[in-house]
């Protein structure tokens, strides 16, 4: 494994924003981290959640005034599943027909997506990368039921298809950002890892999800894509500081204390090529984000870095292979702890790549 990047500090935003307009997101995006543009999604659109905007093209899907569900009670379901996986085939072996297909962004759902392709298609600069996104597929599985209100992830044939309709997905993202010749960039979001050896998901096994995973993380890098991984919050890190992944991105803000607890891992993540993306800027709670300021952010992160550096790694090599990003995406921060997210992003990024 090898991402061939150095970002050696520079900025890069997770995915969503507090607003109603694509075009004011997208020059939010541009002012604040140019280098890597990303396409965002605005939660104040309910089609535009993390389960809605990918389920598009599942068979049996059933969108109603209450819930999203897979129906698979439905008349001609199974001749739905079959004519799906007939379609994969097609695209997956073929590339045949792939921008008429089930498996791209509905630019309803993803406008953001659309967004970002037409800026970019009219600046003449080369961006040090650009990014992608998709719903993980550990995330999606457990979030989406069926018409029993059973996670789809417990039934094998559902399961499989919703990891190839988001495998595709990203993979088709990758496909289109190439165009711009810089290197794509597509993160898969897990926030359900956090789960991960609860009793909510104590039925989910580390090889059920490495699986799961590897299939997406597969479609990306078959298009020359990087695969990032972003966590919100805790989890057993080494399902993700393993070959496959390009950058593993973390809440350093408020989880840094477990994370440091693979410093080994880290390590031998970094040694084979991979990134780490610092979460340095709190996104959870508004309080914390009204509080934060660049130079307390910027000590904290000294301080983590110390700490690594007393566990045997190299900073020089630490710091070169990082990015800095916020904790989380902001969609549920007020708009103006939104901006605020994102000029401290800015601005801790510009300091550590003059350092």
């Amino acid at each position: 494994m090898s991402t061939s990047l150095q970002p050696a500090g520079r900025a890069m935003l997770i995915g969503s924003q507090p607003l109603s307009d694509h075009g004011q997101a997208m020059e939010l995006v541009l002012a604040h981290v140019p280098e890597i543009p990303n396409w965002v999604q605005l939660p104040c659109f309910k089609q535009e959640g993390m389960i809605p905007q990918c389920a598009p093209g599942l068979p049996g899907l059933t969108e109603g005034a209450e819930r999203t569900y897979v129906d698979t009670a439905a008349a001609g379901f199974d001749e739905a599943v079959v004519a799906f996986f007939e379609e994969y085939l097609t695209v997956s072996e073929n590339g045949q027909d792939w921008d008429k297909s089930r498996f791209v962004l509905n630019r309803e759902r993803a406008q953001g997506f659309f967004t970002l392709l037409e800026t970019l298609s009219g600046r003449a600069e080369k961006p040090f990368a650009v990014k992608g996104q998709i719903t993980g597929p550990i995330t999606f599985c457990t979030g989406l039921t069926d018409e029993n209100r059973r996670a789809i992830f417990y039934n094998d044939t559902l399961r499989d298809a919703a990891i190839k309709l988001l495998a595709l997905k990203a993979a088709w993202q990758v496909r289109q950002l190439k165009r711009f010749g810089a290197p794509v960039i597509c993160f898969i979001d897990e926030p359900a890892l956090a789960g991960y050896g609860s009793s909510e998901f104590i039925s989910i096994s580390q090889a059920d999800i490495t699986q799961c995973l590897d299939e997406v993380i597969a479609a990306i890098r078959a298009q020359g894509g990087l695969t990032g991984v972003h966590v919100c919050a805790n989890t057993d890190w080494t399902l993700l500081l393993r070959p496959g992944v390009d950058i593993v991105n973390f809440d350093t803000f408020g989880y840094f204390d477990k994370v440091v607890l693979y410093a080994e891992a880290i390590k031998e993540f970094l040694k084979a090529g991979g990134c780490l993306a610092w979460g340095l800027v709190p996104t959870l709670r508004p309080d914390q984000v009204a509080a934060a300021d660049l130079e307390s952010l910027w000590a904290l992160w000294q301080h983590q870095l110390r700490q690594l550096r007393e566990r045997g790694l190299d900073l020089e090599v630490v710091r070169r292979q990082s990015f800095i990003t916020p904790s989380c995406g902001t969609g549920s921060l007020p708009p103006e702890l939104s901006l605020k997210v994102l000029q401290l992003t800015r601005d801790l990024s510009r300091r550590a790549m003059v350092k």
